[in-house]
């Protein structure tokens, strides 16, 4: 069964990023396409898969992670405006039929992210 998943690891405290804001939208029609919005729990994920089979469609994707309301939530202190407020990963999905996994690695100066499955 496919599915698209995603999850947050805060490397300023080396710990799974929980509460981080994560929007999904699907590119269509010459404009963005909300899909769904949730909140990362304790483990830095989401409780359920953001697309399952049945809902995954070739196509652009963005992911947009709520980075700087995440670490402010924190106590951290950010410059005014912040380095990174949103990471948005756009990303394609070329196979129906494939397990995707989008996960971001984030402090509040930089990010990562790769292709998991």
């Amino acid at each position: 069964m496919a599915k698209l998943s995603t999850h947050v690891l805060d490397t300023h405290s080396g710990q799974p990023a929980q509460g981080m804001a994560v929007t999904l939208e699907r590119f269509q029609n010459k404009q963005w396409i909300l899909l769904t919005s949730t909140v990362t729990n304790m483990d830095g994920r989401t409780d359920t898969p953001l697309l399952e089979s049945e809902n995954i469609t070739i196509g652009r994707y963005r992911l947009i992670f709520g980075v700087a309301d995440y670490f402010r939530k924190r106590g951290v202190a950010l410059p005014d405006p912040p380095f990174l407020e949103d990471v948005s990963l756009e990303f394609g999905l070329a196979i129906g039929t494939s397990n995707y996994h989008v996960p971001l690695l984030c402090s509040p100066w930089s990010y990562s992210t790769y292709r998991g499955s």
